[in-house]
């Protein structure tokens, strides 16, 4: 029985959903328009079942097409890690790069880094997807994640690429108007700042005097709550309460005044940053310079910024 799946078929339906159009897949593979339809009219001939839906202004896939498209970029995508763990291209990283960071971390320090990642490894296409949590570890849609604090499963492979301390801070005008907290127990009577992200206590402190001290848990409240560091950030900028923070977030208005540290004898839990990725990716060529590049980069600002 013939194969109603060829393997050239899984590269051009990737291209054709991707392109949007079978108009762009032409222009991209040098062929006419009438082609790209009569190579897609043969592939839905073999599977006796629709791909793509076609109107005359625009193409959107079918359930069935949809099913495709998946397994085709996982086929393709293990191709391509097969072809790196065979050697054949070890010595260059080349192929696609999926990477995922939280939204306010990812903007302001893992794009630019991917900047200067691309210049270095042109042969490295890669995605950037920004993100409130990190997701799933059970999910395979990022070959690498950016994260704070390693991820409580073995299956993965997680590399601390740069510590990260979390501060409380607060700015001149709010300590000026309610007074400056002397010790943990005041930070009740203050207005604090919240943000909800992930699975952490809501509204509950962990503090922890020195090295050997016993943590403290502090319930906090405030007027403010969001889910975006930036947007707390800017509260706290703005006079409105006290914001646990982490360094690399809020260092530079630490330096210029803007914002002010507070009871520096305690720490809060770290949120030491990762690169966090898939057993089977280690030695995969893009991945161990992406990571090895990500550390470099991050680590080089032994004071961030």
């Amino acid at each position: 029985m013939p194969s109603r799946v060829l393997p050239a078929d899984l590269g051009f339906f990737a291209l054709l959903a991707a392109s949007g159009s079978l108009s762009a897949t032409a222009r991209e593979q040098g062929l006419t328009t009438a082609a790209v339809s009569k190579r897609l009219s043969q592939m839905e001939a073999r599977l006796g079942l629709p791909l793509v839906n076609r109107t005359t202004r625009r193409m959107s896939l079918t359930a069935e097409g949809e099913i495709y498209l998946e397994h085709a970029q996982r086929i393709l995508g293990e191709l391509d890690e097969m072809d790196q763990l065979l050697g054949q291209s070890k010595s260059t990283p080349s192929g696609l790069l999926r990477v995922n960071a939280t939204l306010g971390f990812g903007r302001i320090h893992v794009g630019p880094v991917i900047s200067r990642f691309g210049r270095k490894y042109p042969r490295v296409e890669v995605r950037l997807q920004l993100s409130v949590d990190p997701p799933p570890l059970t999910e395979d849609a990022f070959d690498v994640c950016i994260r704070f604090g390693p991820p409580p499963d073995a299956r993965v492979i997680a590399r601390m690429i740069a510590p990260n301390r979390r501060l409380l801070c607060a700015a001149p005008s709010y300590l000026a108007r309610h007074g400056e907290p002397k010790s943990p127990t005041e930070l009740a009577g203050h207005n604090f700042i919240s943000i909800r992200q992930g699975e952490e206590a809501y509204g509950v402190l962990r503090l922890t005097r020195g090295r050997a001290g016993k943590p403290e848990n502090i319930k906090v409240r405030g007027s403010l709550t969001t889910n975006d560091g930036e947007i707390a950030v800017s509260w706290a900028l703005d006079g409105h309460g006290i914001l646990l923070r982490a360094e690399w977030d809020i260092e530079r208005y630490l330096r210029n005044g803007r914002l002010v540290a507070l009871l520096p004898q305690y720490s809060a839990p770290n949120a030491d940053i990762y690169a966090v990725y898939p057993q089977r990716h280690q030695a995969t060529a893009r991945v161990r310079a992406f990571v090895d590049f990500m550390a470099q980069s991050l680590g080089r600002s032994a004071t961030p910024g």
